[in-house]
C-alpha cells in the first residue's frame, strides 16, 4: 500500500486551500543564460511564515483537529522538534485550528525563527544540539502532557501537504523536464515526487544536499547506511542539516527520486545565496541557496540536453540578516 498517493496530496490542497499562498514561478535570464536551459524557480520563500513547511503542517493539524472533534474530544495539542521552519509552520497552523503546541529548537536556531515560533502563541523549548537532544527533549513533552508527536518528514499527511508545491508547479510549468529539490528528511521532496511522477512522469527528480549526506549511497544500495545515532551535518544550512532521511520519506524517495544526488558545499550555498539576492532580488536562506547552486554545478552542464526546462523548489527564506554566511562574523551556532 502506498504510503502517500496523489489522492492524498490532491485531497490536501483543498484541506489548506485559502490558508497558504499559491506561491509564483519566478524566472532569471541570467540563470538561464548560465545553464542553457530554461530555469523555474518555484518561490515557497515567500510562502508564509517564509518556507513551504506551512502546507504540510496545516494539513496535518486540520485531520487530527477533526479526527477529535468527531470522537468528541479534547486534544491535548501538538509538539515536533525542528531546526526551525517547521517549527514555524506547526506553531501557525496549531494557532489556526486552536491546539496547544509545543516547539523543541537546539541551541543556535536562527532568532528569526525562534522569534515567529513564539509570535504564534507556541512554547519554545530549547534544547541541546543534537538529534538526540531533540528527540529525547520531544518525548519528554508527549510523556508529560500527553501532546501529539508530528514529524517533519515522517508523518504521511505533512509529505501530503508538501506534495500540493507539485501540484501547482506542474499547472504553471506543465512540460517541466526535471526539478532540483534540497532535502533534509525529505518530506518536501518525497511529497513533490509523489505528485510530479503521477502526472508527469518523464520528469526527473533530482535531490539536493549538504557534502556528507551519503543519500546517493543510500539511493544505490537501497539500504538505509547512515551511522547511528543520527547526526547533524556540518554545515551552513541548518534547515537540510539532518543526515539521515525519514523512514517512510527514504522509502517513497528510492521511488521517485534519481539515484544521482548533487551534493553541495557551503561555499557554493554562499555564492548561489548571493547569486539571488544581487540577480533575482530575492532573500533566501542557505537550504534554498543549495538548490540554487545545483543549477550551476559540472553535474547539472553533464545532464542530457533533452532537460530544458529545469524547476527549483526555493524551499524557504527565514535567514538572519545579522548573521550572513558571507560575515566574517557568521556563527553556525553550534
Amino acid at each position: 500500500m502506498d504510503l502517500v498517493t496523489l489522492k492524498d496530496i490532491q485531497e490536501a490542497r483543498e484541506r489548506i486551500k485559502g490558508q497558504v499562498k499559491y506561491t509564483p514561478v519566478l524566472q532569471c535570464s541570467e540563470a538561464d543564460r548560465l545553464t542553457g536551459r530554461q530555469v523555474y524557480f518555484k518561490a515557497e520563500h515567500l510562502q508564509s511564515t517564509g518556507a513551504f513547511k506551512i502546507r504540510g503542517a496545516l494539513n496535518a493539524v486540520a485531520l487530527l483537529k477533526s479526527r477529535s472533534d468527531k470522537e468528541g474530544v479534547k486534544h491535548p495539542g501538538v509538539v515536533t522538534h525542528s531546526s526551525g521552519n517547521h517549527g514555524q509552520a506547526l506553531a501557525r497552523a496549531a494557532s489556526v485550528v486552536g491546539l496547544p503546541c509545543t516547539i523543541i529548537v537546539p541551541k543556535g536556531t536562527p532568532a528569526c525563527k525562534m522569534d515567529a515560533i513564539k509570535r504564534f502563541g507556541a512554547e519554545l523549548i530549547e534544547c541541546y544540539p543534537s538529534p538526540s537532544g531533540r528527540i529525547e527533549a520531544m518525548q519528554k513533552v508527549c510523556k508529560e502532557t500527553g501532546k501529539v508527536y508530528i514529524s517533519s518528514c515522517d508523518d504521511p499527511d505533512i509529505i501530503a501537504g508538501q506534495g500540493t508545491i507539485g501540484l501547482e508547479l506542474l499547472e504553471q510549468v506543465p512540460d517541466v523536464d526535471a526539478i532540483l529539490v534540497a532535502m533534509s528528511g525529505g518530506g518536501l521532496a518525497s511529497g513533490v515526487g509523489v505528485a510530479i511522477k503521477a502526472l508527469r512522469p518523464s520528469c526527473r527528480v533530482y535531490l539536493v544536499t549538504p557534502l556528507g549526506k551519503m543519500m546517493e549511497q543510500c539511493l544505490r544500495s537501497g539500504e538505509r547506511e547512515w551511522p547511528n545515532p543520527p547526526q547533524f551535518l556540518d554545515t551552513i544550512a541548518e534547515g537540510i542539516k539532518l543526515q539521515q532521511a525519514g523512514h517512510n520519506a527514504f522509502k517513497i524517495l528510492q521511488e521517485v527520486a534519481e539515484k544521482e544526488v548533487f551534493e553541495i558545499s557551503d561555499e557554493e550555498m554562499i555564492e548561489a545565496m548571493k547569486f539571488s539576492f544581487h540577480r533575482m532580488k530575492q532573500v533566501i536562506e542557505a537550504a534554498a541557496g543549495a538548490a540554487v547552486a545545483a543549477l550551476f554545478t559540472d553535474k547539472m552542464a553533464s545532464l542530457p540536453a533533452d532537460i530544458k526546462k529545469v524547476g527549483v523548489i526555493v524551499c524557504g527564506g527565514n535567514v538572519d540578516i545579522t548573521n550572513l554566511p558571507w560575515y566574517d562574523s557568521f556563527s553556525k551556532g553550534y
